[in-house]
């Protein structure tokens, strides 16, 4: 019987892991892909937003060549830390089911059975993208996930979205040889969010020509040669050859409903939890990191959910004693 099973091998379960370890309970991180799974799905190039010393657990320090730090960075830490640590860590194993007994639960996966008095949900959103729902996104061409700009090289080039990812692309696939990149922007300009050294960039870029954008546009269709854009004034139809839509990802809540966590009832579908001690409505489940904002995946980061990691433990060990 675990003190605890942690779903969820990111930055956020493993600092759950360390707490556990800190307070010599008895604890397994599981997770269905490799150590940081969302992490290393990043683009190859990737700047954090964040100074590394934001991204530290552990009390280990994050050293990094610059004051933001790499996605390369980044999973050499965090492999530093799991090692450091000596993390008790279960890659490649996903979740099939739970099942409540009147002493905690049993978490199944393909491998065995583990009994634990306590879960804590820690498992991130980068598996779901948000889709366009258009005639022609399951072609080839189309992808949601970004990893580097060869393949584009020489290509015509669409990219959906406004948001870092989106701006990210079109600045390197430009960079690096597309033969033209065009941005189709939902809203009225782009995002007041993304980071303040590439958002004058893109914004440059497109008053002087290099990069085509469409404002309060939407692809409407997807061909195997062509992009169909709607605007407010018109109905656009491109060359193409590869489409990236950089729409967002979305938490696959069907593990917590498998639970019975209750949801609440607004826009953003966000859990039921205690924020105090981090536990669900249902006695002995707990949240962390980025899935407690439901579909709000822009409010929960690293930096700001590391917080979680204590206050569980802290609440676990009050409810052992």
């Amino acid at each position: 019987m675990k003190d605890l099973i942690i779903i969820g091998a990111g930055p956020i379960g493993l600092a759950c892991g360390i707490e556990a370890k800190k307070n010599k309970l008895d604890y397994l991180i599981f997770d269905k892909g490799m150590l940081v799974n969302s992490l290393y799905h990043y683009p190859q190039n990737m700047t954090f937003f964040s100074t590394s010393d934001r991204l530290e657990i552990g009390d280990i320090p994050f050293i990094s060549n610059n004051p933001k730090p790499t996605r390369a960075e980044a999973l050499e830490y965090y492999r530093r830390v799991t090692t450091s640590w000596g993390l008790n860590v279960n890659l490649y194993e996903g979740v099939n089911r739970f099942e409540k007994t009147s002493d905690g639960f049993f978490v199944h996966t393909p491998k065995g059975s583990y009994a634990t008095k306590n879960i804590v949900m820690a498992t991130g959103f980068y598996d779901l993208p948000y889709l366009l729902n258009i005639k022609g996104e399951n072609q080839p061409k189309v992808s949601h996930y970004y990893k580097e700009p060869h393949p584009y090289f020489g290509m015509d080039l669409v990219v959906v979205g406004a948001a870092n990812s989106a701006v990210d692309v079109a600045l390197e696939t430009y960079r690096k040889g597309a033969k033209s990149v065009t941005l189709v922007v939902r809203e009225k300009e782009v995002g007041k969010n993304v980071k303040y050294w590439a958002r004058p960039d893109i914004v440059n870029r497109i008053e002087e020509g290099s990069i085509t954008a469409y404002f309060e546009a939407e692809i409407t269709e997807i061909t195997p040669s062509t992009v169909i854009i709607k605007t407010p004034k018109e109905r656009v139809e491109l060359s193409n050859d590869f489409v990236l839509a950089m729409t967002g990802y979305q938490p696959d809540f069907s593990l917590l409903e498998s639970l019975g966590v209750a949801f609440h009832s607004d826009e953003h579908q966000t859990p039921v939890y205690d924020e105090s001690t981090m536990e669900s409505n249902q006695k002995g489940i707990y949240l962390a990191g980025v899935v407690c904002g439901g579909l709000k995946t822009n409010k929960w980061f690293i930096e700001n959910s590391r917080i979680h990691a204590p206050q569980i433990i802290k609440a676990i060990l009050e409810n052992l004693d």
